[in-house]
């Protein structure tokens, strides 16, 4: 739905759906960060206990015991052996959450700590380890619990859209913090 919508002009989206399977994620996340050097990739995923469009602030390396949909699940439980414990997203989540709920969507946006020592949580690790926090995990109810795909494809744009003006404002600060 996002990519039907798409973004605004100056933005290239890139849409690719990623298996759930750990070693593939391990392989393509970072093939796509080389590939595409992007400014900032955000990771949807679609979370059967959700009921909202919950913002992911962080990620974590450890605890993954779950088996893939190849029945596979790492021997060390890990993303990143020897990564820190958790990465956080350098987007202020709150901040994106406050201003997309201000536009007065029928999408209900909350805020999330934890997506879930899975393949979403393995995701975005990975993604947030090899872009230095330049990531962002938006979790997804079903289609239809309760939203349907164009409100979902709505606030995906909204969101991202959020995210991107928060970057550029921010783009100074955050190389400088990156410098020491």
């Amino acid at each position: 739905e996002l990519e039907k919508l798409g973004l605004r002009d100056d933005v290239d989206l890139h849409v690719y759906e990623v298996p759930v399977e750990y070693q593939t994620v391990q392989r393509l996340i970072p093939a796509l960060w080389k590939k595409h050097s992007p400014q900032l990739v955000v990771h949807v995923g679609v979370s059967g206990m959700a009921t909202t469009v919950t913002l992911e602030k962080c990620g974590h390396n450890v605890g993954y015991k779950g088996l893939d949909n190849c029945r596979f699940c790492p021997g060390s439980q890990c993303c990143v052996e020897g990564g820190p414990e958790c990465i956080d997203s350098i987007i202020d989540m709150d901040a994106v959450s406050s201003r997309v709920s201000a536009l007065g969507l029928d999408v209900t946006v909350t805020i999330s700590k934890d997506a879930g020592r899975y393949l979403c949580d393995f995701t975005y690790y990975t993604s947030l380890y090899q872009s230095h926090g330049r990531s962002a995990f938006v979790h997804v109810p079903p289609l239809g619990k309760p939203y349907s795909a164009e409100q979902l494809g709505r606030a995906l744009q909204a969101i991202i859209e959020e995210m991107l003006d928060f970057l550029e404002h921010s783009e100074d600060k955050i190389n400088c913090q990156h410098e020491h």
